[in-house]
């Protein structure tokens, strides 16, 4: 009997043991559970923050840029619309272009009226930066008429009616730019400008490796 009572005390204890173990363990799982859900939980606390810091940067670089813009020191707000002109936030970003289109149209105001193809180019590139690109065409295409044969004229033509979505344009202008200086080849198949025309066949062709054989066509 006392045999049988020492067994059934063993077997309790080795019962209780088990019971105790599967606790801790129980435990010791419910704490890394805990402890991972908390390092997530400060991660996305983290990221907010992170948000909320480049969320304000934006907004200190629009109010100074406005700053700036009241003061009539437009050729220091100009670039700083730009840049915000591109912020991932939009009402920072629409708010930046409209300021943008406003300083532009005060500098053409107070800039002398365009005379020679130089004028007009950098009226044309400065409208092309800011993707304004009917002006830009229109004044690159002044610029061309004046002076007939100029491969970075052809080349800025070329990059605006590619962002306008005119390939046929497009493609015509940078043949010529190429032709004019086959350097230009290189330039174009970097120049994310000619984003929409990297898979159409013929520009792929004028910006090959060896597009110096364009300089020997008439």
């Amino acid at each position: 009997m006392r045999k049988t009572r020492t067994a059934s005390f063993r077997s309790a204890a080795r019962s209780r043991r088990r019971t105790q173990a599967k606790a801790h363990a129980t435990r010791k799982d419910s704490r890394r559970g805990r402890a991972s859900h908390s390092i997530q939980a400060t991660q996305a606390v983290s990221i907010r923050q992170k948000r909320d810091e480049q969320y304000l940067a934006a907004i200190k670089g629009f109010e100074l840029a406005v700053q700036q813009f009241t003061k009539q020191n437009l050729e220091k707000a100009k670039p700083l619309f730009e840049r915000l002109a591109a912020s991932v936030y939009p009402e920072v970003a629409d708010r930046a272009r409209l300021y943008l289109r406003l300083c532009q149209r005060k500098l053409e105001r107070s800039a002398p009226a365009p005379k020679t193809a130089a004028d007009y180019y950098a009226l044309g590139v400065a409208e092309l930066n800011a993707r304004s690109l009917d002006s830009a065409t229109e004044h690159l295409t002044k610029a061309d008429k004046m002076q007939p044969k100029r491969e970075h004229i052809r080349f800025a033509l070329a990059a605006a009616y590619a962002l306008q979505g005119n390939s046929e344009a497009a493609l015509e202008h940078l043949k010529a730019a190429i032709q004019l200086r086959p350097g230009n080849a290189y330039q174009a198949r970097h120049d994310e400008d000619f984003q929409s025309l990297r898979s159409h066949p013929a520009f792929r062709s004028l910006v090959r490796a060896d597009a110096s054989a364009f300089a020997a066509t008439p």
